[in-house]
């Protein structure tokens, strides 16, 4: 059985889990409490010393510890729907916008929270090292993050989904960054209807959670 080591709490496992969920893949869960600095003990350290989150726990044995070997792994062992793209274009449309959005969406929210958040002091950055944060930077990332949800809005103008004219994992790392921006106090406005339009819809899939 695929086991997926989650947090109820966090972007980075919430797109493993909605992956999972639009595959209709069985899969085990077990919570790791980010919280309480579970990911940096021993035990998890033994399952991904990188200490993050997601981490899958594949049929073969093998430990998968970012999102992108994930979407792989899964894409390849389930798969139908695809969510990757059919054709070669498309592909190419679903991974190219799969990647402005993390750079430009999740990162940035990234950048503005864990460079301003008490909570975050000396952990802006994930994994087993500990970063001072830099203020600048968190300035930063919010312009980075105000700018992201204007261009999406503006891509959206006329689309249902993000990439290649179908739901893909695109649209599943958009509403991630979409709702994760809330912890720097953004979110789609009157002056984002089209973001806000396709954000109901990819509610209404069920899957989101």
């Amino acid at each position: 059985m695929i086991t997926l080591y989650d947090c109820a709490t966090a972007p980075s496992p919430r797109r493993a889990r909605i992956f999972l969920a639009e595959k209709g893949v069985p899969h085990e869960t077990v919570q790791v409490d980010l919280r309480s600095g579970e990911q940096l003990g021993e035990a998890f350290r033994r399952i991904n010393p990188q200490c993050t989150v997601p981490a899958l726990v594949t049929d073969e044995g093998p430990v998968l510890t970012d999102n992108a070997a994930i979407a792989a792994y899964i894409e390849a062992r389930f798969p139908q729907p695809p969510l990757l793209g059919r054709t070669p274009l498309d592909k190419a449309d679903i991974a190219g916008w799969q990647s402005r959005i993390e750079f430009d969406g999740l990162l940035a929210i990234a950048e503005a929270f864990r460079n301003s958040s008490p909570a975050m002091a000396n952990r802006a950055l994930t994994g087993p090292a500990d970063y001072a944060q830099i203020p600048e930077l968190a300035q930063r990332g919010l312009a980075r993050v105000k700018l992201f949800f204007a261009t999406l809005d503006a891509h959206l103008a006329g689309r249902d989904f993000i990439a290649a004219g179908q739901f893909s994992i695109a649209d599943i790392t958009a509403v991630v960054a979409v709702d994760f921006a809330r912890v720097v106090k953004v979110k789609p406005g009157d002056e984002h209807p089209h973001l806000r339009r396709w954000r109901e819809a990819m509610q209404a899939r069920g899957t989101m959670g």
